[in-house]
């Protein structure tokens, strides 16, 4: 893209180059050939004028980054562009003058007049092609702050889709901490289910005898769960009761045993 904008570059000096040769030359031609010089000015300076069009177009395709170096070229361009046109202007209308005094002899005060209220004229149409030139550089300059603008907010997007998506995937992985949790708590209840189990065919086998505490310490140490103990010492025998004195003096030995010897005190005090 470079290149090509580089190629307009080269086309514009040099038919500004010539364009500049003839202006110079037209005050000093004869009428029939000032005539035709001005004729092929004006073409050249419509070609001037296309290439750049042409030069602004590339220009509006250069990333941003980049695109200030050319954008600075673009507007010394244009200025070269304005002051050869208006150097064509004066060059017309002292050709123009002196075709009128060639053909009305009229070579008096009014002629003087007559050009000056034409400079006036030109000046103004000067300022108004600068107010318009400026007009211009304001609107390329919003459009490339809209440009950065649709930029920005594109990268935002992205963000906010990755976010989205993590958020997603931390949703995914709390339902699974939810369902693992939700399975650690059911396993103490399918022990308190198997315990009775225990409990119930130690009974069966013994028939109904008595549980002492030696054999309490061997079940809860088989199962271990603080469940399983108050369990075990919770349920009695219908027919043979646990011995007080017994319970009383295990109980004295858990003092200073271990969270689940405090455990098994505190179910043993509450039967007692």
């Amino acid at each position: 893209m470079s290149s090509d904008f580089e190629g307009y570059e080269q086309d514009f000096a040099v038919l500004t180059a010539e364009i500049t040769s003839k202006i110079a030359r037209v005050p000093r031609l004869p009428p029939d050939e000032k005539k035709q010089m001005v004729a092929n000015v004006e073409k050249q300076l419509e070609e001037a004028k296309e290439l750049l069009e042409q030069m602004d177009l590339e220009v509006r395709e250069i990333p941003p980054q980049s695109r200030g170096m050319y954008s600075n070229r673009m507007r010394s361009y244009k200025q070269e562009m304005g002051k050869l046109e208006k150097d064509f202007k004066r060059s017309r209308i002292a050709y123009s003058d002196e075709v009128r005094n060639e053909l009305l002899g009229d070579d008096g005060n009014s002629s003087e007049n007559q050009r000056a209220h034409l400079l006036d004229n030109t000046e103004r149409l000067e300022r108004s092609s600068r107010r318009l030139e400026a007009g211009y550089q304001i609107a390329v300059e919003t459009e490339q702050i809209g440009q950065e603008m649709l930029e920005n907010l594109s990268h935002d997007r992205e963000k906010i889709q990755r976010a989205r998506e993590r958020l997603r995937e931390t949703d995914a992985n709390l339902g699974k901490s939810s369902r693992v949790l939700t399975g650690m708590l059911r396993r103490p209840h399918k022990n308190h289910l198997r315990l009775f189990q225990f409990t119930d065919e130690e009974h069966e086998t013994r028939g109904h005898s008595a549980i002492y505490p030696a054999q309490i310490r061997t079940q809860a140490a088989r199962l271990g769960s603080l469940h399983t103990h108050q369990l075990c010492y919770t349920r009695k025998c219908p027919t043979h009761p646990l011995p007080v004195s017994l319970l009383r003096t295990h109980a004295a030995s858990l003092n200073s045993s271990h969270n689940r010897g405090s455990a098994l005190r505190n179910s043993l005090n509450v039967i007692l």
